[in-house]
């Protein structure tokens, strides 16, 4: 089964579904390649106007894969940080993507999967989602994805959440600026179309030149970004091999309570 569905339709929508619903559209290196380059080749094809992302079955993305995560726990700090520079590699490229992009969040998104969702232009959550950043109590920090979400949720929630991993629904979601939009599940694709058109009714140059508009205002850009996932890559990579990491992650995995040490 492809783990990444790809459909254009005549108006140039791209609509990219994450498609491993049996373990919540969780990413393994695997899709985390795919959508690397399928997202490389929307930002160069005249044909792509708008990128849609969702999700099959009942999540949005769950993050990381247990399976990805069981291999990462015996690798080295080296493997580690080449393997989350991959990650950062593929939130980078949605996030300067040279299209619009909205998120349709059809359901629970956490850890980095919420790093997804922070990438996009536009972003639509239906009512029952829930999200989370548990990093944390794997002996983790939510590294390649923070500066994502820190620029959504700002310094004050982003000190709470990464800290504590407590989940919260979608009308929280909207409160911390998270989502943009939430809505009955029946009218998430309403929702979403309404983005759509909104978005094709405008010119494709004027959209691009306004999304960078936003980027230079920030101070955001790419070669900043890029220091940054250096940074969060090295960061992960020394917790994952750490004592407390090597803990919390085999905790999980081994369906315990981890044995943490005061530091």
């Amino acid at each position: 089964m492809d783990c990444l569905l790809s459909e254009l339709d005549p108006r140039g929508v791209l609509t990219l579904t994450l498609n491993r619903p049996e373990v919540h559209n969780a990413f393994d290196d695997g899709l985390v390649a795919e959508l690397t380059k399928v997202l490389a080749a929307a930002g160069q094809d005249a044909a792509v106007r708008i990128v849609v992302l969702t999700g099959t079955g009942p999540s949005f993305s769950a993050g990381a894969d247990m399976r990805w995560m069981r291999r990462m726990v015996d690798a080295d700090e080296a493997e580690n940080e080449r393997d989350a520079l991959r990650m950062a590699g593929m939130l980078r490229t949605l996030n300067y993507l040279d299209r619009p992009t909205i998120a349709r969040i059809n359901g629970s998104a956490y850890g980095g999967g919420l790093g997804l969702l922070a990438c996009c232009d536009i972003t639509i959550a239906a009512d029952h989602a829930q999200f989370g950043l548990s990093e944390a109590r794997l002996g983790l920090a939510p590294a390649v994805i923070s500066s994502y979400v820190f620029r959504r949720i700002g310094e004050h929630h982003a000190r709470r959440y990464y800290q504590t991993g407590e989940c919260f629904d979608a009308a929280r979601a909207r409160e911390l600026d998270l989502v943009q939009d939430v809505v009955a599940a029946d009218d998430l694709d309403e929702a979403v179309s309404e983005s759509v058109n909104h978005l094709l009714s405008s010119g494709p140059q004027a959209l691009l030149t306004c999304k960078r508009l936003a980027f230079a205002i920030a101070g955001h850009d790419e070669e900043k970004q890029l220091r940054l996932d250096e940074y969060t890559a090295k960061l992960i990579a020394r917790l994952r091999v750490s004592a407390e990491g090597q803990e919390g992650l085999n905790a999980f995995l081994e369906k315990r309570p981890p044995g943490w040490t005061a530091p």
